[in-house]
């Protein structure tokens, strides 16, 4: 086992050195044998993101379980960092064993975020592994990729051998038990990858092939090999109580993006907003036990040390038995001295009372995502609150001693108008409104009114995967737009770029042809491209210019209901005749239930667990 050399000398020279060297609390370190499969996990951005992330959490422990297995963490290295290596030739290592990434069974990808694909490629170079997956050589690792953004693999088809589709826990094991025996056999890389075609969740790109029509949308796909299957179908946990669920996390050297305990209490999501891609591919909802939930909250508080424990899911407030569960782990909290953080909330009268009890002596801020000023646009987008709601549960967090309050919400969505834009003026002033409403007694301080908007990016799998995404031009005539009407000084209006926006909605519908942008933009030196102080869009149309990927035909282009999309392949249990149907309520401004109180025919039933089972 080879080990890279990293000696103080380079470490003194480098910004935050503690991201390079592995050795933190609750990592492994395992004595490798020849009968040891060795896993990259890898995490396209630094140290301090990457460690934020409860998939490699529980992901890293779940393959370290295992005695036949050692499960590595890997980060992009900053750009300090980086230049040392690229004079020094110091490959990208692995932080437990400072093995070369190139020495490993499998280099692991996990995608979160479109605008980091380019660091993948900088991570593959920088490990000496071929960057095209059609260059590698038998010896080369397989290269994986898996999360939210594999859901449409195409634009990285190219680069990846082998895309995971579903939940981590379902079919890893079994793809470690068959490599294991391909290599004793001592069988040829491509028939290991045509060993595994019959494995649910799996998809080979390299079996597979794309014909284009004239006007360059797709006119079909072509199997290249008998069998790969014409779908892939994801795979989920059926049991969330019983499924493997860490005891403990790594705990950072650094001050982590979200440095605490994080405590996963059901996936999926009920709510169906049109415009929420994982609402739709983590379907059915499934929750963990209020038993399994404050068991796992003791054993992480006993193996961290944290003073800080945080309840992550799509949409916190629908927990079934939210009530009980809350006032047992506060009690479990307070007797530990530990702080509870709640994500971004539902902005109605049982969220204000759990923050009331989470919050009762140190209240930070609240934080609510109406997404929509105005009530058309919040029905077209079936996000199912109404202005009263907003302004009273408002009015309770501002009685309960709140003054700090964030507003998130998106411009661009479909069917918006200007009104809808100056709406969200509007509403803030109302709430601005609604503070001074409250005697003065019961208010804290001044008012802080944060209100910060995101361009809407049409994602796949959502009603709204058909929709034309605005323009960089009215994006930003839509900021200026709302930031003039906006006239009270306890509001304070942020917003996110257009630029990345664009380019984000080109990657997230692109097909195999993106490949191509991404490879020119990663030679033009585009990395780290979510940081804005790196990102260069006149670099990226350089890139579209020179690959001839038009942003226009991915981004601002609206798809008809019969063309051939890049992810048709891709099965999530949602049907494409249910995400039709929603889209056409939102052109008729009408809302759908959420799952609890009803069931609409998403497809999803199919997998017999979760809510739909249940109801």
């Amino acid at each position: 086992m080879t080990k890279v050399d990293l000696p103080d000398s380079i470490l003194n020279k480098v910004d935050k050195p503690a991201r390079y060297i592995g050795g933190e609390l609750n990592s492994y370190t395992k004595e490798v044998t020849e009968e040891m499969v060795r896993i990259a996990f890898c995490f396209p951005d630094v140290y301090e993101v990457g460690m934020s992330h409860l998939g490699m959490q529980i992901l890293y422990h779940f393959f370290n379980r295992r005695e036949d297995l050692w499960c590595e963490r890997v980060f992009a290295p900053w750009l300090d960092m980086e230049k040392i290596m690229r004079e020094r030739n110091m490959p990208l290592y692995g932080l437990e064993s400072k093995s070369p990434l190139n020495e490993f069974d499998f280099v692991m990808f996990t995608l979160q975020y479109e605008m980091s694909y380019t660091n993948i490629l900088n991570m593959l170079n920088l490990s000496n592994i071929e960057i095209f997956s059609k260059d590698r050589s038998e010896d080369a690792p397989f290269v994986i990729a898996g999360g939210p953004c594999a859901y449409n693999p195409e634009p990285l088809a190219a680069f990846v051998d082998i895309f995971y589709i579903g939940e981590g826990e379902v079919m890893y094991d079994e793809l470690m038990d068959r490599y294991k025996e391909w290599k004793k056999c001592g069988k040829t890389r491509e028939e290991f990858l045509a060993s595994i075609l019959d494995m649910p969740g799996i998809y080979v790109p390299k079996f597979y092939d794309v014909a284009y029509n004239e006007d360059g949308t797709i006119k079909e796909r072509i199997r290249l090999h008998e069998s790969a299957p014409e779908t892939i179908k994801k795979v989920i946990v059926d049991d969330v109580d019983n499924v493997f669920y860490p005891d403990c996390q790594v705990v950072p050297w650094i001050r982590a993006v979200h440095d605490r305990v994080t405590l996963e209490m059901f996936r999926g999501c009920i709510r169906g907003c049109r415009f929420c891609q994982a609402g739709m591919i983590y379907r059915p909802v499934r929750q963990k036990s209020k038993e399994v939930l404050i068991g796992h909250a003791k054993k992480l508080l006993k193996s961290t040390g944290y003073e800080e424990i945080s309840l992550a899911s799509l949409s916190t407030s629908d927990y079934k038995d939210l009530e009980n569960f809350s006032d047992e782990l506060l009690d479990l909290c307070n007797s530990e001295y530990v702080n509870v953080s709640l994500p971004s909330l539902r902005v109605d009268a049982f969220s204000v009372d759990l923050m009331q009890k989470v919050q009762e002596v140190r209240k930070s801020s609240l934080t609510f995502a109406p997404e929509a000023g105005t009530q058309k646009q919040r029905d077209v987008i079936n996000k199912n609150i109404t202005e009263e709601e907003i302004l009273n549960g408002c009015k309770l967090a501002f009685e309960g001693g709140w003054n700090r309050v964030k507003l998130y919400f998106m411009l661009g969505l479909p069917n918006e108008e200007d009104s809808d834009v100056t709406g969200i003026a509007d509403l803030a002033e109302k709430i601005v409104e609604t503070y001074f409403e409250v005697p003065k007694e019961k208010r804290q301080g001044g008012l802080q009114l944060v209100v910060s908007t995101s361009c809407f990016v049409p994602k796949p799998f959502t009603p709204f995967q058909w929709a034309p995404q605005d323009s960089e031009e009215s994006f930003k005539r839509k900021h200026n737009l709302l930031k003039n009407t906006i006239k009270r000084r306890q509001i304070k209006y942020n917003h996110h770029d257009a630029e990345t926006s664009v380019l984000e909605a080109v990657i997230a519908r692109g097909d195999r042809r993106t490949a191509n942008l991404l490879y020119t933009a990663y030679k033009k030196g585009c990395t780290f491209d979510s940081w804005s102080e790196h990102f260069s869009y006149d670099a990226w149309k350089e890139a579209s210019a020179e690959s001839g990927v038009d942003f226009d035909f991915y981004a601002a282009r609206e798809r008809s209901y019969e063309e051939v999309l890049p992810w048709d392949h891709i099965d999530i249990g949602v049907t494409k005749k249910f995400l039709i149907r929603e889209n056409e309520l939102a052109k008729n401004v009408t809302t759908t239930p959420n799952c609890a109180q009803k069931c609409t025919g998403c497809g999803a039933a199919r997998f017999g667990k979760g809510i739909c089972h249940e109801n």
